[in-house]
C-alpha cells in the first residue's frame, strides 16, 4: 500500500487533550477504511510565520499512514470540515522514517542545549 505523511495544524486555543482527540479521530477514520496509522507525533504548540485565521500559534501533529488513496481522500475531506484544524498537508512518501522525526530530534537537541546553558 502507498505510504503517506499527514500533518495538521490545530487552533492555538485548544487544550492538549483536544488535540489528542483530533489525532485519535484521524486515526479512527484511517482504520475504519482498512488503512493503518504507523506513528503519531505531537510536535507541540509552535509559532507560525504569519497569522492564519487570527492564530499566531498552532498545535502541530503528524501521522504516518499506510493506506490506499481513497482513505487519504476521506481523511482530507473530514479534516477540511473540522473547524479546529486551520491547515493540513498530506504527502506521499517512499518510506517512513524509523525513530523520531526531524522535528522531534530538533526539540530534543534544543532542550539539551538549554539545560547545558542553565536556561531552564
Amino acid at each position: 500500500m502507498p505510504l503517506y505523511e499527514h500533518v495538521f495544524l490545530a487552533r492555538q486555543d485548544l487544550s492538549q487533550a483536544q488535540v489528542d482527540s483530533l489525532a485519535a479521530a484521524a486515526t479512527e477514520i484511517v482504520e475504519q477504511n482498512q488503512g493503518k496509522v504507523t506513528k503519531t507525533e505531537t510536535w507541540g504548540l509552535k509559532s507560525l510565520a504569519y497569522k492564519i485565521d487570527r492564530n499566531r500559534k498552532a498545535h502541530f501533529v503528524m501521522l504516518n499512514i499506510d493506506a490506499p488513496g481513497n482513505v487519504v481522500e476521506e481523511l482530507e475531506r473530514q479534516t477540511r470540515i473540522n473547524e479546529d484544524v486551520i491547515r493540513y498537508m498530506t504527502i506521499r512518501v517512499d518510506s517512513h522514517e524509523d525513530g523520531p522525526s526531524v522535528m522531534m530530534r530538533k526539540n530534543e537537541r534544543d532542550r539539551k542545549r538549554r539545560s547545558e546553558r542553565g536556561d531552564d
